[in-house]
């Protein structure tokens, strides 16, 4: 019998996989990061359209610095020096913007743009930041990560956004919330019994 249609070699990998699922669920509320911006002041009355546009543009920024000063980001960044967590320093993850009108009826305007990270990208952070620690390296990818796909969602949701404008829905409070999340890219239970079964299969 092949290490490859090997029984207890099946059982293991099945075991990690599981594992890893378990870690992960339990450490869910660990892989964000999270920044929110609530905007009081309200914009006068005879504001112009690219005047009201701008001011939510500028509580989406507010909300991206408060996402990548976090402390969670660090933490997130950490987690690339513990090994199984982000095997490889493989991962995948998304950002997204959640625009609210606090005193509007109109529902929150939500974009999200993902991202994959590869072991390249630490590899070109290294060259960049000039050290080989883990977590800062990680760091400089995950903020750059951020700044990308935050303006990657809020171009998505731009055109809602417009919308809300000629609703009037903005002319009130305006709250924003922007998140990055980061997973591990690895397979889950089933992917890893149905990749070595395609191995027993083959041989």
């Amino acid at each position: 019998m092949s290490l490859r249609t090997n029984p207890d070699r099946i059982l293991e990998n099945i075991d990690r996989a599981r594992s890893r699922q378990e870690e992960g669920l339990l450490a869910g509320q660990d892989r964000q990061a999270i920044g929110r911006e609530l905007e009081t002041e309200l914009p006068d009355v005879d504001a112009t359209n690219p005047e009201r546009l701008r001011r939510i543009f500028q509580i989406v920024e507010r909300s991206y610095v408060a996402a990548a000063q976090n402390q969670e980001l660090g933490k997130l960044a950490g987690r690339f020096r513990a090994v199984g967590d982000i095997p490889d320093h493989h991962a995948l993850g998304d950002v997204s913007i959640s625009i609210q009108y606090i005193d509007s009826a109109r529902p929150d305007d939500l974009g999200m743009a993902p991202f994959e990270i590869l072991p390249a990208s630490l590899i070109e952070a290294k060259r960049e930041t000039k050290t080989s620690r883990p977590d800062v390296n990680a760091m400089k990818v995950l903020r750059r990560h951020l700044r990308d796909g935050v303006l990657a969602a809020y171009k998505k949701v731009e055109p809602r956004v417009r919308d809300a404008l000629r609703d009037r829905a903005d002319m009130g409070h305006v709250a924003v919330q922007v998140t990055m999340d980061v997973r591990s890219a690895v397979p889950t239970i089933l992917e890893a019994l149905d990749a070595d079964l395609d191995a027993v299969d083959t041989d």
